[in-house]
């Protein structure tokens, strides 16, 4: 009887130590790869299991999951023009290493960023309409798709117009501005697409978009909540475009002058490579007389 009760412990034990072991691995995937990974592992782990530990790692994250929500709630502005709403997400300032592999986006070199608000999706043909009264995009047939075929001076244009509906002060992110949200900011887990190491994840382009844009919010967000920062449309900043500096900047702004303003996101049409979050491009800001059809906007505050 003894040896049975013994036995019947050391099983019981053997499902308390893998049980524990379990809520160890939610919680790393819920900090590596986010909530909807870890609601995965927890059906896969657990499944129907009302061992206490599986109840406990269900409970650990709903927790999370409600801290995230208050935290979006207070790390967001909503705005309303014409019944068209957008939503702004705060951006927590720090410190970076921003370029990349390329020539352009070399040397990689420190950067500091104060707090700013950045658009959670590309502004859309919805919202371009409210304010501007007409849509210039060349792929029409859904308002929640990006808003392209607009230039440099168009964007200006759209948030003066966009200033005086709100009364507040929206603008082009800086090109720092760009990259350091695309990155995931201070939450960034070093992805090189913008929220993922599977560009097919988060971004629409030139393998799986069909050649044409698509609607926001229809891939995964990053870190930030910030969704189509890989591909959908390039975004325009407000840099002009120029050459890396070696030195720690804080808040730059970019060259003066110049001949180019900066792109960054890669596009529905571009290869892959384009779409990761250090690659840069650049066109006039007229548009250089070339299509612009992959070319929209996010706004930042």
């Amino acid at each position: 009887m003894l040896v049975m009760f013994a036995s019947i412990a050391a099983q019981a034990q053997g499902y308390d130590d893998e049980c524990r072991d379990m809520l160890r691995r939610v919680k790393e995937t819920y900090a590596e790869k986010g909530e909807q990974e870890a609601q995965r592992k927890i059906e896969l782990l657990c499944g129907g299991c009302s061992e206490s530990i599986c109840k406990e790692a269900r409970a650990w994250l709903r927790e999370q999951k409600n801290k995230s929500r208050n935290n979006n709630s207070y790390n967001e502005q909503t705005f309303m023009v014409k019944g068209v709403e957008f939503k702004m997400i705060k951006v927590e300032g720090g410190t970076f290493s921003m370029g990349g592999r390329y020539d352009d986006e070399k040397p990689v070199h420190s950067v500091t960023l104060s707090d700013y608000y950045i658009g959670e999706t590309e502004v859309t043909q919805e919202l371009w309409e409210a304010v501007m009264g007409s849509n210039p995009s060349y792929y029409k047939g859904n308002n929640q798709r990006p808003v392209e075929s607009v230039s440099w001076y168009d964007c200006q244009e759209f948030i003066k117009k966009l200033n005086q509906l709100t009364g507040k002060e929206f603008r082009l992110p800086t090109e720092a501005e760009w990259e350091y949200a695309a990155r995931g900011g201070k939450y960034s887990r070093g992805y090189k697409y913008s929220g993922s190491n599977n560009a097919d994840e988060v971004a629409w382009y030139g393998s799986n978009s069909g050649r044409t844009t698509h609607s926001v919010k229809t891939k995964k967000a990053n870190e930030l909540g910030l969704y189509d920062m890989s591909g959908n449309v390039c975004e325009w900043c407000n840099d002009w475009y120029g050459d890396y500096q070696s030195y720690s900047q804080t808040n730059p702004t970019g060259p003066s002058k110049g001949e180019y303003r900066v792109l960054r996101g890669g596009s529905w049409n571009n290869y892959v490579g384009y779409t990761w979050v250090f690659v840069r491009r650049y066109f006039t800001p007229d548009g250089g007389g070339i299509s612009i059809d992959d070319c929209g906007l996010r706004l930042a505050l």
